[in-house]
């Protein structure tokens, strides 16, 4: 079987299939650009026409900007992201919380993963097939290297989910302070905990817009009608990130028992603080290690080059002649 998949796919044939990819891609990411590409001139008109436009634009944000191709994509989704579609609904559920920290909360978010998945393989042969054939020839050690690339290619976009997702909860983690203070200001002021979240999201959406946005779709959600403990609930277990969790419970139980929300929000800041605090300093312990390997490896062997060097060649300029008359 490998034998005769060797002589099918022949180098010549893996190449043309590859330039046929990377032509096939190009094309689709440029038209898909030109079509998501919208003049600044209607977009000011647009908020001209529209001032209170916050809540569409973070629905439109979530459903993301599709284009033609993007909608073709979507349209074939089903079908290629089929074979990687796990039968039991806990499996889904966990794929779709991955992609809820990540920041994808469309309906379609886990066949789009699943399809890429797909799509990555497919590539990865492709591509990776047709170099390897390119320059090794066909035979069973260029067949196992193909498999890998495309296993890794495979893997691939799970790789930029959990990058995604890390970058999003770090972005988070340092910017809750800041909007905790803001809105420790705000309820002491008079405001209620829906207004000063509401709040928070309009100050703070061009310094912090991932905490903004989080704020904002619980204040679209609350003005639904869900219950605001769900929506707290929901607020830390979508996003991953323990101390929004914490913040969740603590503001679920001053809200149950009746305490004083300014002081829980206080509380959690000066903590948050605290803790962002030592992390900085336990980075700032650990540069000392870290420097130790650049520091053997690059930077002395240079230094001891400059200094030694200079001493090394006159000595062996000066002792190698009388060593030979000798």
């Amino acid at each position: 079987m490998s034998i005769l998949l060797a002589e099918i796919m022949t180098s010549t044939m893996m190449t043309r299939l590859a330039v046929f990819g990377c032509a096939a891609a190009a094309a689709w990411w440029l038209l898909d650009f030109m079509s998501n590409k919208t003049p600044r001139a209607e977009q000011r008109l647009d908020d001209i026409r529209e001032p209170n436009s916050r809540k569409s634009d973070l629905l439109a944000r979530d459903k993301g900007s599709m284009g033609a191709m993007s909608k073709m994509l979507s349209k074939a989704t089903p079908a290629l992201s089929k074979p990687l579609q796990p039968k039991s609904s806990e499996e889904v559920s966990k794929t779709r919380d991955k992609l809820n920290q990540a920041g994808f909360r469309t309906e379609n978010a886990p066949e789009m993963y699943w399809a890429l998945k797909i799509i990555g393989l497919v590539l990865g042969f492709l591509i990776g097939g047709g170099a390897v054939l390119l320059t090794r020839g066909a035979d069973m050690d260029s067949m196992t290297y193909i498999g890998i690339i495309a296993g890794v290619a495979f893997f691939l976009p799970e790789v930029i989910l959990w990058l995604m997702t890390k970058r999003r909860q770090d972005a988070i983690f340092y910017s809750l302070p800041d909007a905790l203070d803001l809105m420790v200001v705000c309820v002491e002021s008079g405001l209620g905990l829906d207004q000063a979240m509401r709040k928070v999201a309009e100050e703070m959406k061009k310094s912090y817009r991932i905490i903004a946005d989080e704020f904002s779709l619980c204040n679209l959600q609350l003005q639904m009608g869900r219950a605001r403990n769900d929506v707290l609930h929901d607020l830390g277990a979508r996003t991953g990130v323990d101390d929004l969790k914490a913040l969740a419970a603590i503001l679920i139980q001053a809200d149950k028992f009746g305490s004083s929300i300014a002081q829980a929000l206080r509380v959690q800041s000066d903590s948050m603080r605290t803790r962002r605090s030592q992390l900085a300093e336990e980075k700032a312990a650990k540069t000392a290690v870290k420097l130790i390997f650049p520091l053997v490896i690059f930077i002395f062997p240079a230094i001891f080059i400059v200094l030694v060097g200079p001493a090394a060649i006159t000595m062996v300029n000066e002792l190698l002649p009388t060593m030979g008359g000798k």
